[in-house]
């Protein structure tokens, strides 16, 4: 199916959005095409990463900037929880402000790197400055830019691995869309390789065509209601889910639209009072039995105070009772794992902001034409360093 129709937006090119809506419908497409390329390359990523996995002082840091760094966030529990050992998520612009609190000993690192165009300056004075701070530092750069910087200094060097992504997912619009669900399933092909076959590639894919075809109409009639401000809550990985979502929404509207994020029970602490009559507020529902109770907890509170056409429910699942919320379920994925759900909520996440931003009359390609935000960050100035003797 032709991608404008698809996504309900006809009128894409004249409404400055051909690129976003190309990038989030070819998602699908964009994994099958990744998982196939790694698998070609399994025997040369796994002669790289077996021998440093082994090793148990090796410390694991996963980074990135914005949504990058957010789909780092992502994964750390689940590969945590896959390698048997602690996998940590640290942002490049901490690395880049902090790096010896960010690498305060002598252990050896395996930083991943993810990076849509490799040119940011806080992606490439990442791994510089770890280099700096620890005596043994290896590099997994996950990037969509062969021209890129970051790849350039990565490609043939000795302690490196780089892991370009599909063509297509090198976005073209401002919006992080296809390049970040593209490079987390690379991680996970990479390090979690018994977690991501081809059959589960294939499930991932045909539950998001499916709510593609399905789901835009609703969303843009409810981007059309014109609320001021959205939350969006999850628990566990979907709380950086909510994270990255909210980002979504503030970049394609240019700001006009406010959005937060929390976890389904820290928002009752404090963050609660932001919500007024103009306020959509999104959950992110778990698969897992035990958090999934704390999910419902907050939408049976939330549809009581809110009302129904106020609070949206994604789920894999339909709801245990009946709720006054608006429910968006995804297909077949009632048995999935909650990092398998990333990645249809994900797209969901970026519709949403996809048809808020064209409600307000913006462009998404270019949100920001007159040029206060980039889509490579532009204006950062990295200041020297001089890693302190231990």
């Amino acid at each position: 199916m032709e991608s404008n129709a698809m996504l309900g937006v006809a009128d894409a090119e004249t409404r400055g959005a051909a690129h976003t809506v190309r990038e989030i419908a070819q998602q699908p497409r964009v994994w099958r095409t990744l998982f196939d390329s790694l698998q070609s390359r399994r025997r040369e990523i796994d002669s790289f990463l077996e021998p440093l996995l082994s090793r148990a002082e090796l410390r694991i840091v996963l980074t990135g900037a914005g949504t990058s760094a957010f789909g780092g966030q992502m994964l750390a529990a689940t590969l945590t929880a896959q390698l048997q050992r602690p996998v940590e998520a640290i942002a490049t612009t901490d690395i880049v402000s902090r790096p010896q609190q960010c690498f305060p000993d002598n252990r050896p690192v395996l930083l991943i790197s993810f990076a849509r165009s490799g040119n940011s300056p806080e992606s490439i004075a990442a791994t510089e400055l770890a280099e700096q701070c620890v005596p043994e530092c290896h590099h997994l750069v996950v990037t969509c830019n062969p021209q890129g910087k970051l790849f350039g200094a990565h490609d043939t060097a000795e302690r490196s691995l780089v892991l370009l992504m599909p063509e297509a997912a090198d976005d073209q619009g401002f919006a992080m869309t296809s390049s970040i669900t593209a490079m987390m399933l690379a991680v996970l092909c990479a390090l979690a390789p018994e977690l991501v076959d081809n059959d589960t590639v294939t499930r991932l894919s045909v539950a998001t065509e499916q709510l593609m075809a399905v789901s835009p109409t609703q969303i843009a009639a409810l981007a059309q209601r014109g609320f001021e401000r959205i939350v969006y809550l999850g628990s566990g990985p979907f709380k950086d889910l909510a994270q990255e979502s909210a980002l979504k929404i503030l970049e394609l509207s240019a700001g006009r639209v406010m959005a937060y994020h929390d976890t389904p029970l820290g928002f009752r602490h404090g963050p609660k009072s932001l919500l007024d009559e103009r306020t959509l507020v999104v959950v992110f529902l778990s698969n897992d039995d035990y958090a999934r109770q704390y999910d419902l907890d907050i939408l049976r509170e939330l549809g009581e105070q809110q009302g129904k056409e106020a609070v949206i429910a994604i789920s894999a699942r339909a709801p245990e009772q009946p709720l006054n919320c608006t429910l968006w379920q995804i297909r077949d994925m009632a048995q999935a794992a909650d990092w398998a759900l990333l990645y249809p909520y994900l797209v969901q996440a970026q519709l949403l902001a996809l048809h808020t931003s064209l409600a307000l009359g913006k462009t998404p390609d270019n949100p920001f034409p007159s040029g206060e935000v980039n889509r490579v960050v532009k204006g950062v100035t990295i200041h020297p360093f001089e890693a302190k003797s231990r």
